[in-house]
């Protein structure tokens, strides 16, 4: 059996689904999983379909170096980003091997949420190129491992009616212990 990072609160109520040594850019993948973190199952689904036709973007914010500014990252309150294709592809086979996982379990699609998803760096694909003077460099690619997993979202509890608490401050919570106590004596 494989180890994940971390299990889910309640296994019941949630699926997972991994997949290893992905070659794909581990700094965009990082970027894609981030962008859909936190999201419904079917919203993170349609945001990266509209991501890879271009209609969205996929916001840079760590691994922003070098990336150019684009306008369409404006309503996500970044300035950079990019639409990395094959990262994209990628997760998505993620998201709907996890959504055979949430049928599979009997959960309710439409309640799901990803509460993990987590991107590891990989062990590098080593090469070589060729250089002036017969040197000869490293021609490394950083693959990556993807970890996930969607929690069935529990139903909203209603506010409670109109009683207020009364908040105390420090002293005056320790006045009234005082007072208590001096009573007991």
């Amino acid at each position: 059996m494989v180890r994940y990072s971390r299990e889910p609160a309640v296994q019941a109520k949630s699926a997972k689904s991994r997949v290893a040594d992905i070659r794909t850019s581990f700094k965009n993948t990082f970027e894609v999983a981030a962008s859909i973190r936190g999201k419904m199952l079917k919203d993170a689904y349609h945001y990266l379909r509209a991501a890879l036709a271009h209609k969205t973007i996929i916001p840079f914010r760590r691994y922003a170096g070098g990336v150019g500014r684009k306008a369409q990252a404006n309503h996500l309150g970044e300035n950079k980003g990019r639409w990395p294709e094959k990262s994209i592809r990628h997760v998505i086979s993620l998201l709907k091997n996890v959504k055979q996982n949430v049928k599979a379990k009997g959960l309710d699609l439409e309640k799901c949420q990803i509460s993990h998803i987590q991107v590891n760096k990989a062990a590098l694909g080593r090469r070589r190129t060729y250089r002036a003077h017969g040197r000869i460099t490293p021609y490394l690619n950083h693959p990556c491992h993807v970890e996930l997993f969607v929690t069935e979202k529990a139903e909203d509890v209603k506010k409670g009616d109109g009683k207020k608490l009364v908040k105390l401050t420090k002293k005056q919570a320790a006045r009234q212990r005082l007072a208590i106590g001096s009573v007991n004596q």
